[in-house]
């Protein structure tokens, strides 16, 4: 038997994001559901629970909860995972802005680590607005930060958008 989220996965496409989210907002959890259904768009993405905080055209802020799963040997959020929260918020601001008939895809990450990574991660990314469905490449930036506001990590992506 199907999930109803892959189901849903499916036929969701990337102008839907935006609207769905006006929806899922008002409803309790709406935030990791969003995120339930990246993870099942992308399954690797699943692997760190992301859940949108919000979510407009162009900026989301997305978060991760420290959990034993997503932790190094230096009890610390792992690199990687901080990686890959990275590319859910540069995705999601991303084509959140795409005009209809566009996509991306992400061709390039890095990422600067500036402190150990302790605690719940929120991820904050916008993108300027993407006006052309002819193929461009697009950097944008996210800050991932602690509880207290401390950022710990950076995330720089390049896109590649366009029909």
């Amino acid at each position: 038997m199907t999930s109803p989220l892959k189901t849903l996965s499916a036929v969701v496409s990337p102008s839907q994001l935006v609207p769905l989210w006006n929806v899922l907002k008002h409803l309790p959890g709406g935030g990791r559901l969003l995120g339930r259904l990246a993870g099942q768009m992308a399954p690797y993405t699943g692997t760190i629970r992301p859940e949108v905080l919000s979510l407009e055209p162009g900026a989301v802020r997305v978060r991760m909860r420290d959990r034993r799963r997503v932790r190094n040997h230096l009890n610390s959020v792992h690199a990687i995972a901080l990686m890959n929260l990275g590319e859910v918020a540069t995705g999601m601001a991303v084509i959140s802005a795409l005009p209809p008939g566009a996509r991306g895809i992400i061709s390039h990450l890095a990422m600067d680590y500036l402190k150990k990574a302790r605690g719940p991660i929120t991820a904050s990314c916008t993108c300027p607005p993407i006006t052309s469905t002819e193929k461009q490449d697009l950097e944008v930036h996210a800050e991932l930060s602690n509880e207290a506001g401390e950022v710990v990590a950076r995330a720089h992506a390049r896109w590649r958008v366009g029909a």
